[in-house]
Order: C-alpha cells, then sequence, then structure tokens
C-alpha cells in the first residue's frame, strides 16, 4: 500500500509554460521567462505554502522538469512534491515504456521518486496501468492520478490498482466555470465520496477569465489562444464583469474569483505561474469564500454565455 494519504495544498503550481525553448520573446504567452525570475517565483511560492509542483515530460519535451529543478536547487526534498505524467503518445517500444520515460523524468529533476505520478490521457487504460504498480512497490511513485479520464477509465485504472493494493488517489481534468463537463458526468461526485482529489486545470481558460480580456481587449492575436476566445468574448462579459465585483468587495481581480470558485468546488486547481506577483493573487484566492448564491450566480451566467471550451485533446466526458 501507498505509505501515507495525499495531502495537497489548497493551489498546485503548473509549470506547462516553464518548457519554453528558452530563446527570448520565444515563450508560449510570449513570456520571456529568466532563471532568476522563476527562481523567485519558487521562493515566493515556497513560503506561502504553495509546495506542489506540477509538470511532465513532454512540457517542453523535457525543459519544464530540467527547469523546473533548477529552480528548486538548495530546497530540501521534504520540502516541496513533485507531480509529472507519463504520455502514452510519446512512448518507447521497450519493455517498459512507462518506467523509462518515469527514470528520464527522475534524472532531469534530480530526484529519487515523484510524490505524484500521472497517466497523461485515457489511450491503453488496460495496457499503462499495470505498469505503475511496479513502480509504487519500490517507492519511486509514491501517489498515481489520472488526466482526461472519463467516469469508467478512472474506475478501470482503480481496479487495475486495487488488485495490487493501491488505488487512483488524483484525477486532473479541464474544469472552469466555463467547462464543467467533470461535474456533469458525476466525476466530482466520485471523488468526493472515493476520496480522490480532484485537480482542476484550464480553470482560467487561457486568461478568458481573468477579466483582463473582452471585446474592446481581446487576447493579442497570433496565438491560439486568441484564436479559440477570441469570438467567445462578447458572451462572457456578463459572467467577467460580474466575477470583478464580487471579487471587488474582496480587494481582489475577476481572476482570483475564478480560482476561488474552483476551490470551492472541492477541487484542487492547477494555476500556471511565470511571475512571482501571480502567488499573490493564489494567496488572495484561497482566502476568498464564496457564498453559495455567489457560486450559483456565477454558474448560471456560465451557462448562459453558452460557450464550449472544450481542448482538441479531450475526450468526452
Amino acid at each position: 500500500m501507498t505509505d501515507k494519504a495525499l495531502t495537497v495544498p489548497a493551489v498546485a503550481l503548473g509549470t506547462w509554460a516553464w518548457g519554453d525553448s528558452g530563446e527570448a520573446g520565444d515563450g508560449i504567452f510570449g513570456s520571456r521567462l529568466s532563471e532568476p525570475g522563476l527562481r523567485e517565483v519558487v521562493e515566493k511560492a515556497q513560503s506561502n505554502g504553495f509546495t506542489l509542483w506540477d509538470t511532465a515530460a513532454v512540457y517542453g519535451m523535457g525543459r519544464s522538469e530540467t527547469v523546473l529543478a533548477k529552480a528548486l536547487k538548495g530546497y530540501d526534498r521534504g520540502e516541496y512534491q513533485l507531480s509529472t505524467k507519463f504520455t502514452p503518445q510519446a512512448a518507447g517500444d521497450s519493455d517498459d515504456p512507462v518506467g523509462d520515460m518515469l527514470e528520464q523524468s527522475l534524472e532531469r529533476m534530480g530526484t529519487d521518486h515523484v510524490d505524484l505520478y500521472w497517466i497523461h490521457n485515457p489511450r491503453g487504460v488496460a495496457r499503462w496501468t499495470p505498469l505503475l504498480i511496479p513502480l509504487l512497490r519500490s517507492g519511486k511513485v509514491k501517489h498515481v492520478g489520472v488526466s482526461n479520464h472519463d467516469m469508467q477509465q478512472i474506475a478501470l485504472a482503480d481496479q487495475i490498482l486495487g488488485e495490487a493494493g493501491f488505488r487512483v488517489e488524483a484525477v486532473q481534468n479541464h474544469f472552469s466555470l466555463l467547462y464543467r463537463a467533470s461535474e456533469r458526468a458525476g466525476i466530482l461526485e466520485y471523488c468526493r465520496e472515493h476520496d480522490v482529489r480532484f485537480f482542476s486545470y484550464m480553470v482560467l481558460e487561457q486568461g478568458a477569465l481573468t477579466g483582463r480580456y473582452g471585446p474592446a481587449n481581446p487576447l493579442p492575436e497570433g496565438s491560439n489562444r486568441a484564436e479559440v476566445y477570441n469570438g467567445m468574448l462578447p458572451r462572457l462579459q456578463a459572467l467577467t464583469d460580474r466575477m470583478g465585483a464580487i471579487g471587488e468587495d474582496r480587494g481582489a481581480p475577476a481572476a482570483d474569483v475564478a480560482t476561488a470558485w474552483a476551490i470551492a468546488k472541492g477541487t484542487t486547481p492547477i494555476i500556471g505561474v511565470t511571475k512571482a506577483a501571480y502567488i499573490d493573487g493564489l494567496v488572495r484566492a484561497r482566502g476568498i469564500e464564496l457564498a453559495e448564491e455567489e457560486i450559483t450566480e456565477l454558474e448560471a451566467l456560465a451557462d448562459a454565455a453558452n460557450v464550449d471550451t472544450r481542448g482538441w485533446w479531450e475526450p468526452d466526458m
């Protein structure tokens, strides 16, 4: 059995954008990431109790893991948790592709274990899940999660692990005010009932729910997210305005309200952090308690916007 139950902070920190090539101006969001800048992010996060770092072998094809390890240098391994992923599409053809990908991740991150190891998507649940068992037995993996899996696939993975005395302890899916498929499919309820941590990603819908963008101030042209979201911005205005008003009462912008909503739903949001100032928003979000009627109102406005933000990579829930 796993030694102890998975415990996580209120918010997990996403490092997808840390996998940029390192060339100035080549940031996924046009961000210019520097070593000192990311070190500052780490220091501020760690000192505020945000100690779970989420990455993946395929983020920048290993670069995110390497950069993260460098930024965490000097911290005791017990002071932070590492969450990374096995991606089926990137699997090699050896006898043990899962173990091999994990070894490469461990090497890049300079550690002998990961706290949370995910199967990144459900291509071949019956094929890949059994390969996690020896990794759990060896202690190289402390806890297992599944990402972008539907109810049936979560149950199958849990059954396979269960036969060896382990279990699925976490689920990571796209979940936001605009995309509540995991709730409608009963996955949130399943997680509550089975003491499984639900991690929500894309909580801010790549910036569309931060309140910083609107019909008059669209997302920067030429980016993928502009293509996906700019056409929706007029329909999101009522929602983001209301989020802004709810936040104003609490000295917080709309983005923090989106994060607070995800926390209020019993989930652990994964928020991408590339600037130390973003940590202030997480501190605020962690402290916001939304009233039941505020949650209901925000969800009604989100439903009325009637937009579909399911990613091309996501299976239907």
